[in-house]
Parts: structure tokens; C-alpha cells; sequence
């Protein structure tokens, strides 16, 4: 038996994996993520875990098929990690470091993308070799999947669907500083937004403004309920996603879209709205796509990352 370790570096804690080489998970661990001078002690904490748990696992490096990584920022092809502000990164490759250290191959990837892979092998995606993982949070991200395989771009930004534009008349800046991006509408912080400027602009009936501290749970539970106001906010939701979606099934043409992060926990209005508008703008060869809740949760990334050690056998 032979096996390979996934790795999600993330800004408070690394989430470990190890997992048999069919994905079998034999091993979940967390260590505290080391910030200090930048992060430069990352590395060497790291590879000293992974080196304590094969020496507990009594594994040789002949056994370890590789590492794989999530890092929150822009990855190149060759493990180069670049402005990473969450690390304190700037300019590391981190792939080679860390194959000097452990002995075993390493591959590195942005973390979005790595959790996109992880659907892919094994959670909402698994079955669809081309597919788009979508991550709706605080923010919103993207994961693109071709042939089974990461899509990173020239400059490791492929996917970033969060900085699509949906609304060119939108006078409220993104926090990139642009304005009408998709992420200020279908993130947790945007669908509160809408909510929040409709509640103060409109004398409107609804549940909502019993709300002191108006969350998107609060939303989607309302509009579960039947509240008019939460179900039309859900509804703006779905639209603008859906046509962001669109965009990419013209580039990128997935059979699957996977919906994911904390957002995603609404469950399936949320699938509901995005399907409803889908097919509005879209070309008849691009219509009937299949949408998935993600099923992974946390362990997308180490899932994702354990996968990439296997992309090339």
C-alpha cells in the first residue's frame, strides 16, 4: 500500500491529511499556522509534522506517493507561492523547500482550486472530470477542473468568478475596489448588503427587521419561511450567480457546477435560485448543466491536495 499526504494551509491552522493512495483517510491532524517574520518557520514546522506522523505510521518515503498543498494565494506551475498576505509569503517557493526537507515529491496549488479538486475526487463533483467549484463565503471564489485537472492560468488567478462583473450600474465599490462584481451580491456579506439597503430605502413588510444583527442565515431561514422580502433577496442571489455562471460555461463549457462554503448550507433554495435563471442568457448547447451542493466541507482542501500527488499516475 502506498500513500500520500493533503495539506490546507490556512491563516490560524494547517489542516493535515493522510490518506491511502484510493483516498482512503487514515490520519486527520491540525498544527497552529506560525506567522511570525513572515512566516518563515512554515515550512520546517510543517515537514516536521508530516516527518513525525510517517515515523508514527512507520512509513518509508518509498511509501509516500507525495505531498500536496493548499496555500491561500496565487501558485505557479512550479510551487513559486506569490504574494500570499495571510503567510506573510512573498515569493517562496515552498515546493522546493519542502521536498528538500522531506525527501518525497511535493505539489503545491491555491487553496480554491486545490478544494475544487477535492469535490471533484470525492465529494459533489466526484463523477465529473470538467466542472466549476464555487465558493460562497465572506467573499466568493472559484475552483476550475478540466480533463480531471486544475485550471491555474498564467498568473495562478484562473476562476476567480467572485470579480465577474454582473452589474455595471452599481455604485457601491467591491472590496478589490471595483464595482459590480458578483461577490457583492452572492457572498454572505453581500446578500446582507442588498438586504440592508433595501430594509432602510423601502416601508417594507417583512421579518427581516426583527433582525438586530441581520446574518445570511437569517435570510435564507426567513425566505425558507415564505417572508416575500427574503425570498426576493435570495432570488437577486440566484440571478447574479446564474449569470456569472454562464459566463463561464461559454469559456469553459463544465458539466457540473459545485456549490459550496458557508453560504451553501442553505441548502436547496439555494440550488433552486441558481437554476431558475440559468438558462435565461444561455446558449441552447450550454443549457441543462448539473448544479451540486459540495459535500466535503473543511476537508475539501486536504482532500484536493492529497489528489494532486496522484495527477500524473
Amino acid at each position: 500500500m502506498r500513500y500520500c499526504f493533503g495539506i490546507d494551509i490556512g491563516g490560524t491552522s494547517i489542516k493535515c491529511g493522510l490518506f491511502t493512495q484510493d483516498g482512503a483517510v487514515v490520519r486527520k491532524w491540525e498544527i497552529p499556522t506560525n506567522r511570525e517574520a513572515g512566516g518563515v518557520k512554515i515550512p520546517g514546522e510543517l515537514a516536521a509534522s508530516i516527518s513525525e506522523v510517517m515515523g508514527e505510521e512507520k512509513l518509508t518515503q518509498d511509501q509516500v506517493i507525495g505531498v500536496g498543498m493548499g496555500v491561500p494565494g496565487p501558485v505557479l506551475a512550479d510551487g513559486m507561492v506569490l504574494l500570499c498576505p495571510n503567510l506573510g509569503w512573498d515569493h517562496i517557493n515552498v515546493r522546493v523547500m519542502m521536498e528538500q526537507m522531506l525527501g518525497v515529491p511535493v505539489r503545491v496549488g491555491n487553496d480554491a482550486n486545490v478544494a475544487a479538486l477535492g469535490e471533484q475526487w470525492k465529494g459533489g463533483g466526484r463523477g465529473y472530470s470538467d466542472m466549476l467549484m464555487v465558493t460562497l463565503g465572506t467573499g466568493v471564489g472559484g475552483g476550475l477542473i478540466l480533463g480531471g485537472k486544475i485550471v491555474c492560468g498564467s498568473n495562478g488567478a484562473a476562476a476567480e468568478i467572485g470579480h465577474i462583473v454582473v452589474n455595471p450600474e452599481e455604485t457601491d465599490r467591491c472590496g478589490c475596489g471595483c464595482r459590480g462584481h458578483l461577490e457583492q451580491y452572492a457572498s454572505a456579506t453581500g446578500i446582507v448588503r442588498m438586504a440592508k439597503k433595501r430594509l432602510a430605502s423601502e416601508s417594507v413588510a417583512t421579518s427581516l427587521h426583527s433582525f438586530n444583527n441581520l446574518t445570511a442565515k437569517d435570510i435564507f431561514d426567513e425566505a425558507k419561511k415564505g417572508d416575500e422580502v427574503a425570498c426576493s433577496l435570495v432570488d437577486t442571489l440566484g440571478s447574479y450567480l446564474a449569470l456569472a455562471l454562464s459566463h463561464v460555461a461559454a469559456v469553459a463549457d463544465p458539466v457540473a457546477f459545485v456549490i459550496g462554503g458557508g453560504v451553501s448550507k442553505a441548502g436547496s433554495i439555494l440550488i433552486d435560485a441558481i437554476e431558475k435563471h440559468y438558462n435565461d442568457n444561455i446558449l441552447p448547447a450550454l443549457r441543462g448543466k448539473v448544479f451540486r451542493l459540495a459535500e466535503l466541507g473543511n476537508d475539501a482542501g486536504i482532500y484536493g491536495a492529497a489528489r494532486m500527488t496522484l495527477e500524473d499516475r
